[in-house]
């Protein structure tokens, strides 16, 4: 059965790009309630970690460097079928393949700043939002 929570966040791309309102009113009027945002900019410390199960690719070093250039706006989402249906929102990571009307179609610029992240698990869904949020953060 698939699980109600997901995890997100919109890239330092997108939050310089002044895209951010714009993604999560797509993310409102798919359906999902927010039920916890963080306004936050990630160490290269703090980025090697979430990123860790990618660690030995080559571009590791990139995407750290990358995801802590900037601010990030993590988020927990909720809806039924959560994962499966934020994926389908946002697109695919390469924005040249992304289906037209999703998130990374329209904000991304690159296969690396492809204005968000999305859990690809109910499981890493759950990692992930622990990551950023205490459990009485969340609502």
């Amino acid at each position: 059965m698939a699980g109600n929570k997901t995890f997100t966040m919109i890239k330092p791309d997108a939050y310089e790009a002044g895209n951010s309102g714009a993604i999560i009113k797509m993310i409102e009027e798919a359906g999902f309630k927010i039920n916890a945002a963080k306004l936050t900019k990630l160490t290269a410390e703090n980025a090697g970690a979430f990123y860790a199960v990618h660690k030995e690719r080559p571009f590791y070093g990139d995407l750290v460097k990358y995801m802590s250039s900037g601010p990030i706006i993590a988020m927990i989402l909720e809806k039924d079928n959560a994962v499966e249906d934020f994926r389908k929102l946002i697109g695919a990571t390469n924005p040249a393949e992304a289906a037209e009307g999703t998130i990374r179609k329209m904000f991304a610029k690159s296969i690396e700043a492809n204005a968000v992240h999305g859990s690809d698990s109910d499981e890493n869904a759950a990692i992930e939002g622990s990551f950023f949020f205490a459990q009485t953060e969340r609502f």
